[in-house]
């Protein structure tokens, strides 16, 4: 009996102790590509990840040197990229493309790809863009959408579990009482 005891604490510690698995989605690539140089501005840009990211979810803005926006347009989820289209980029100097997409499993992931425009271009911005607190810039009217990065934790799920499966376990191994 006490044999079954200590086999079952050790699993429920061994499933405690194990990590979770961590495959959320990732960039696998980008256009233009980060850090390119370009005489003149892509019609479009896209992040492509290693899945299909949730399509209500994109996110993608082109910010310029100016702190103006642009990208033109709401994203389009297109297979495993997340696409926009960009309008005439006007100052050379450093772009930046500030994505944030909801993966499969239903984790944020956001980052940015920079390139430079060495030619200066005769397009007229759009609207001033804002920062958030990770750094990525967005369109002003989305800086305030207050949207968390960490999602639900699950750690305290486990514990509540083997907290339950232990008492379940002692309640099913005790002594009955003689009457």
């Amino acid at each position: 009996m006490k044999k079954l005891i200590l086999a079952s604490l050790a699993v429920l510690a061994f499933a405690l102790g194990t990590p979770t698995a961590s495959a959320h989605s990732f960039v696998t690539g980008s256009d233009p590509a980060d850090g390119s140089q370009l005489a003149q501005g892509p019609e479009q840009v896209s992040i492509s990840f290693n899945e299909v990211p949730q399509s209500q979810f994109a996110t993608l803005n082109v910010v310029g040197p100016d702190g103006n926006m642009w990208s033109e347009g709401d994203p389009r989820v297109e297979g495993q990229s997340v696409v926009v289209d960009v309008r005439e980029l006007g100052p050379a100097g450093d772009y930046t493309i500030a994505y944030r997409v909801t993966s499969a499993d239903g984790h944020p992931i956001s980052g940015t790809v920079r390139f430079t425009l060495t030619q200066a271009g005769a397009g007229m911005p759009g609207e001033a863009a804002a920062a958030t607190a990770s750094g990525d810039t967005v369109a002003a009217s989305d800086a305030d959408s207050g949207d968390g990065d960490g999602g639900i934790p699950l750690w305290p799920f486990l514990v509540a579990g083997g907290v339950v499966f232990a008492g379940g376990l002692a309640f099913t191994l005790r002594k009955p009482k003689d009457a």
